[in-house]
Formats: C-alpha cells, structure tokens, sequence
C-alpha cells in the first residue's frame, strides 16, 4: 500500500495568487544578469515553503534546495528570470512600468511557473533531492554558464535537469517533448578586413577592402546552398558591416558581424571550416588581410533521449490524445539552458501557448504577454515529473 502524500491541491484562489505573481515580475522587467529584485521575490517565497535558498550563484542566480526521505536521486528543474530590452506596446495594466524593457518572452511566466510547482510540492512525500535552478541572464547567453562556472552542479549535483518554454502559435493544452536536436548553437563571427586606404580618385594605389566584403558576403550565402546537404539544417546571417566615413576615400579596414546557427556540433565544424577557407583564400585574391574571430554563445540544445522518453511517459495523463507531440516545427533560435545540457543530461520541452492575434504574437514582439492559463498546466507538469522521478 502507497502512503506517500502527493503534491498541494491547488485551489483557484492559489492559482490566482501565481498569475498575480506573474503579472507582479512582469510589470518590474529586469535585464541580463542584473535581477536583484526578481531572484529576492523568488528567494523569499522560496524560503517561506522551507525551502534551502543559496542566492548569488553566477550573479544574482539561486538555487532553492528541498530533500526528503532517503533517495539518493537528485533532479533539477530550471526557469529563466530576464527580460529583453524592448519598449512594451500593450495596454493592459500589468504591462511594463519600466521604459525600455518588457517580458517580450515569457520568463515572468517560466518563474512563475516553478514557483507554483514548488509551493505544491513542499507538501509531497518524493524521495530525494529537488534542486530549483532560477537563473538570470538567458537572452544574453550567459547566465547558464556564469551559473556552472559558478560550481552549479558541484554544489547542487543532479542526476538529470529539465526546462521549459512557452510557445506561441500552438494552442494551449499541447507540448512538443522531443529527443535530439532541438535548438540551434549560436555563433558571432567577426571579420576585420585589412587593406590600403587612399583617394576614391586613384584606386590603383589603394587596396580597397570595400569590394572585399561584397565578394564575401557572396560567398558566405553559399555556405548554406552549396556546402550542407538537405539534413544539415543551418542559419546563416550577416548583421553588420561597416566601412569608411567619407564619400571619396577609400577606407583602410572594413568589419562584418556574422550570425551562425546550427543544430549539430558537427554541422557547426563544417562551416567553420568553409569560413576558414572562404577568407583565406579572399587574402589571397584581394591582397588583404582578414583577421577572423570566432565566438561561441551558445551550444546546439540536444535533448537525452532517455530523458525525453522519461518526460513524455510522464506527462501524458496531463495532456489529451494527440496532444503530447514528440517531434514540433524546427526552431533555430539558441537556448542557453544548452550549456547545462552539456553537463547533466536533461531535456527541454515547449507548451502550447496559445493561437491568433493575442497568445500567438511571437515573442520578442513588442505585443507578447504570456499565457496565463500555463501556470496551472506548467505547474502540472512540474509535479507530474518529480513525484514520478523522486520515488
């Protein structure tokens, strides 16, 4: 016979209490690592259920630690806390009182979420270690990795870690849990083209980089048609150049920024290798020099399978027939939780958010606002997965 106790019923008026909660951070957005405000509105809830609340962690991130009886099973559930810098254009009252920044994401709805998780399952008998990862700095890349080099797993170990995200477009009561591949890596590319400036009247005695870069922006669109097969999926973006100030001289350097996405490392290696030769042998057609720097924000996000399979059996009394989907639309946009993804095996899940003008508008839109029909259903699956995991 189970005498284990499951997670808090949550009544509505608890379930009003996490939307108000929700629309409280959205209405106060924080940028970057810089969430001070939003992790001790976090801590002190935390704190309140019993939880073991360790803040500072890579910055202003927090882990809030709860164990019970005697397993030795330790699971990880993560929820971002940033905003974007972005002038909100929604009317409704909790829209951002801070001019230039907004929730244009959803991560006042990912918190919320894991604090109306937490709330109830500070009441359930699981078995082990719950470790609550609230991480700030997720648009910039940076505050999953501030986090582990912070000795994120060393102090809180896990044995797996799970994530969320809203996803507009797809109607709430639906999930996309899939194996593999799921969210691109991002790379910044930066070219630093190095020639002779001179008069825009005798270009014979300059080295003009100008034409340089038109030659290169060329070539790099070709990377994708020319050098990856159909399976290779890939992004490839230039998003800045610059070159000279006035109109009749010719410019000694000139600078490209370049956006790469891909959603295998072994994709990723492939075109750096075409980069690497696409400017080398422009130094040698042009007679100039290219310095090239390569930066990796973010791995590619690849769901374990063994994981993924764990949160799909674990989810589906949650969801009706047809609605727990194992394979969604490609996405190639990056994820930061890839990081930690490249530490503990783990997965990452998308919640239909909702359709039309409103709950579909896409995020990073000046009119998003999450969902708040996801609290109820994120917090669902939250409990569902830790009490079937913590046995």
């Amino acid at each position: 016979m189970n005498n284990r106790s499951s997670a808090k019923t949550f009544t509505d008026h608890d379930l009003q209490a996490f939307i108000d909660l929700r629309r409280q951070i959205h209405a106060a957005p924080e940028l970057g690592g810089e969430t001070p405000q939003t992790a001790e509105l976090v801590a002190g809830n935390l704190a309140q259920w019993g939880y073991q609340v360790h803040r500072n962690i890579g910055g202003h991130g927090l882990v809030a630690v709860m164990r019970k009886g005697h397993g030795s099973r330790r699971i990880g559930l993560r929820a971002d806390m940033d905003a974007l810098p972005m002038q909100e254009k929604n009317p409704f009252a909790h829209a951002s009182k801070i001019a230039g920044r907004m929730h244009a994401c959803g991560h006042d709805g990912h918190t919320a979420i894991l604090l109306a998780a937490a709330y109830r399952l500070a009441d359930s008998d699981f078995n082990g270690t719950l470790n609550l990862i609230f991480q700030p700095d997720e648009e910039g890349l940076c505050g999953a990795k501030a986090m582990i080099d912070d000795g994120l797993f060393q102090r809180f170990p896990c044995d797996a870690i799970f994530a969320l995200h809203n996803m507009p477009g797809a109607p709430v009561g639906t999930a996309v849990v899939q194996a593999g591949p799921t969210m691109a890596s991002s790379e910044r590319v930066q070219l630093r083209i190095t020639g002779k400036g001179g008069h825009g009247a005798m270009p014979e005695l300059s080295v003009d980089p100008v034409p340089v870069v038109a030659s290169l922006i060329n070539a790099i669109q070709t990377i994708k048609s020319r050098n990856l097969g159909p399976e290779e999926y890939a992004v490839i973006s230039i998003g800045m150049l610059q070159a000279g100030s006035v109109y009749n001289i010719i410019p000694d350097e000139a600078s490209m920024l370049v956006s790469v996405r891909t959603d295998t490392p072994q994709t990723q290696e492939k075109i750096n290798q075409r980069l690497e030769q696409i400017v080398r042998g422009h130094e040698q057609s042009f007679g100039v020099s290219i310095d090239m720097q390569i930066t990796q924000l973010a791995p590619a996000l690849i769901n374990d399978p063994a994981e993924t399979q764990r949160v799909q059996q674990s989810l589906q009394t949650l969801f009706k027939p047809g609605h727990l989907h194992s394979r969604g639309p490609k996405v190639m946009g990056t994820e930061d939780f890839a990081w930690m993804l490249g530490e503990v095996p783990g997965c990452y899940f998308m919640l239909g958010n909702g359709e039309g003008e409103f709950h579909g508008c896409s995020v990073h839109n000046p009119h998003y606002d999450f969902n708040d029909q996801l609290v109820r259903l994120g917090a669902d699956c939250w409990v569902k997965l830790v009490e079937d995991y913590l046995v």
